[in-house]
């Protein structure tokens, strides 16, 4: 606990000095007990933002290679994101397949805090793209409040076709948890989909982001 609370307050320190983020809602992260950050998502960096200036830790799945790179570059990130609580995850698997889905119900069952991108990929055009279900079967399954997250100004820190990073003011919008009625891993589709689409309005409410019909896809060649 120690490296995360270092790292942490590292990454916090750097974050809020170097980007001078306006945070709201931090009042509405529960102050016990499991819960289920859903966010949108428009860098790279939104992971390593809300675990750094969430009052609470919060786990997101992050590329198996940042665990396994060898060498002393390796080696710092393997430190990095386990300090700021990541969880390894094969890369191409999607983080709303029930495998996945249910590494994070045993972290939520520990009374800890998973993160999750009801996308599923970052959107490159700004639009909030519509929810994939696996929040929703985690929210129902568990019976965890959900507590949403709205990040506006995150993608200008490091645009997708960029390798450094700018630093600039951005924004975390934390809204009131969500809680749906707990029914267990067997539930109708149409509940569960009803479930997500109230996170995603949820989160369209702090983000204020164009909204698409469809689902976002993710590059080829990520």
């Amino acid at each position: 606990m120690k490296a995360y609370d270092f790292t942490h307050a590292a990454v916090r320190r750097i974050i809020k000095t170097l980007c001078r983020p306006t945070i709201t809602g931090l009042e509405n992260v529960p102050s016990e007990g499991p819960f289920i950050v859903a966010s949108n998502h428009l860098s790279f960096l939104d992971s390593v933002i809300i675990q750094a200036l969430m009052p609470r830790p919060v786990a997101f799945f992050a590329k198996a290679e940042y665990f396994t790179t060898p060498g002393i570059k390796g080696r710092i990130m393997k430190a990095f994101f386990e300090g700021v609580g990541s969880v390894p995850v094969e890369r191409g698997e999607q983080a709303e397949a029930v495998a996945a889905l249910r590494q994070l119900r045993g972290i939520l069952e520990k009374g800890d805090g998973v993160g999750i991108y009801p996308e599923g990929t970052r959107s490159r055009d700004g639009r909030l793209y519509r929810g994939k279900t696996g929040v929703g079967w985690l929210a129902l399954a568990t019976g965890v409040p959900v507590v949403p997250v709205g990040l506006i100004g995150t993608e200008r820190l490091q645009p997708a076709d960029r390798n450094w990073i700018v630093p600039r003011p951005f924004s975390l919008h934390i809204g009131e948890p969500l809680q749906f009625e707990h029914v267990g891993e067997k539930h109708p589709l149409p509940v569960r989909r009803q479930a997500t689409d109230a996170v995603m309005d949820a989160i369209h409410a702090l983000t204020g982001q164009p909204r698409a019909e469809g689902y976002n896809a993710r590059p080829a060649d990520s």
